[in-house]
Formats: structure tokens, C-alpha cells, sequence
């Protein structure tokens, strides 16, 4: 499905919200910014070693290169997550200093590969800074945005930039999916405790 199917398939989904009556939305919370006496005193040390004892999947998130450039943009990313079934959503967080989210920020488009059990040495490569991460790593393009299909990934989520939102040092990306698919045979690689794990020894 292209751009102009995508549109289609949108203006489709409202007409049929619409016509089963309006939806009441729900109150806006109140928001407001955090003064300096309410912070908690949290070492960054001890947030990470605490944070670390849930278990995660492992993503290498791609997207496809633009035409001065001369390979494709990819980082490795532990920090991602489903989030509406319908519309079909899912986030990832980006740091706000990182080289590459730019990359995918021009492209507008990116690929989520979720890594398989044994892909642990492919992970280290993407969390690699100012390499050619794509030496030597096999790949097709995704079948809506281009980007870099992984071979060997237990799944993949093709998807458009759907929204961007500011948290703390990071970046909330939301992207809407235009198609996605799995291998069901494939475990997972898991990440827990500052390591690489299969799925049973971390649950």
C-alpha cells in the first residue's frame, strides 16, 4: 500500500468512526512543570541499575538513505513499544543528542527490526557511532518506506513519522504503521541487567 492507498484506507477508518456517532473525549489532565525542591534526589547510576531489572526487547530502528547520502541511517534501540491498535501506533525514544535521528527525522520514514536471539553481535554494531553500520549486513528494503528490512529479524514494522514529543533528554517518537510482519519461529533478543539474554532466562 502507497501514500495515496494509506489516504485511502485513513479517509475510510474516519467515515466509519463518524458514522458510528461521536466519541466523548476524555478531560485533559492538568499540567504543570516540576519546581526544583520537588525533585527527588535520584543518582543516575542507581536509576539505570533499577530501570535495568525490566526485562527488554532489542530493535534496530532504519531508515532509508536520502539521495546525498551514501548508505542508509540505523541506530540500535532497546526503548520501544506498541502504543494504539487503532490507528496501528508505536513509539520509540531517541536520544536528543544522537547523529542519526536527524537522518530519520528528513527521511520521514522508518523501519523497526526486532532483533532475533542470536543477532546480539549485530545490536553492539548499530549502538556503534560514526561507522558504516551496514557493512556486511544483509538487507531488503521495506515494502512501503524503503528502508532497511533486516535479514534474519524475528520481526519488522514499516512505518511513517506519525508525531515527535520532547521528554526529558530523549525524543518520543510515534510512528504510524504501514506494514509490518513476523517470523514466528524466531525467539526474541532480550536485554536485562546490562546484558544480552534468550527469552527464558530472563523471565
Amino acid at each position: 500500500m502507497g501514500h495515496a492507498g494509506a489516504a485511502a484506507a485513513a479517509v475510510r477508518y474516519l467515515g466509519s468512526a463518524a458514522s458510528a456517532g461521536p466519541v466523548e473525549a476524555l478531560p485533559r489532565p492538568e499540567l504543570r512543570c516540576v519546581r526544583a525542591d520537588e525533585r527527588a534526589p535520584v543518582d543516575p547510576a542507581v536509576f539505570r541499575r533499577v530501570l535495568g531489572s525490566f526485562p527488554t526487547g532489542v530493535t534496530v530502528i532504519t531508515a532509508p538513505a536520502a539521495a546525498d547520502e551514501d548508505s542508509p541511517a540505523g541506530f540500535a534501540c532497546q526503548s520501544f513499544s506498541s502504543l494504539s491498535l487503532d490507528p496501528p501506533l508505536v513509539c520509540f525514544m531517541v536520544g536528543r543528542t544522537s547523529a542519526t535521528w536527524p537522518r530519520i527525522a528528513r527521511a520521514g520514514v522508518f523501519c523497526v527490526n526486532v532483533l532475533s536471539a542470536g543477532q546480539g553481535g549485530l545490536c553492539r554494531a548499530f549502538a556503534v557511532s560514526g561507522a558504516d553500520k551496514f557493512a556486511g549486513v544483509a538487507y531488503d528494503a521495506a515494502p512501503v518506506s524503503g528502508a532497511p528490512r533486516l535479514a534474519g529479524a524475528a520481526a519488522w514494522i514499516d512505518c511513517v513519522v506519525h508525531a515527535v514529543h520532547t521528554g526529558g533528554d530523549h525524543l518520543v517518537v510515534v510512528g504510524r504503521v504501514s506494514a509490518l510482519g513476523a517470523d514466528a519461529a524466531a525467539d526474541p533478543l532480550v536485554f536485562h541487567r546490562g546484558r544480552f539474554a534468550r527469552l527464558g532466562d530472563a523471565c
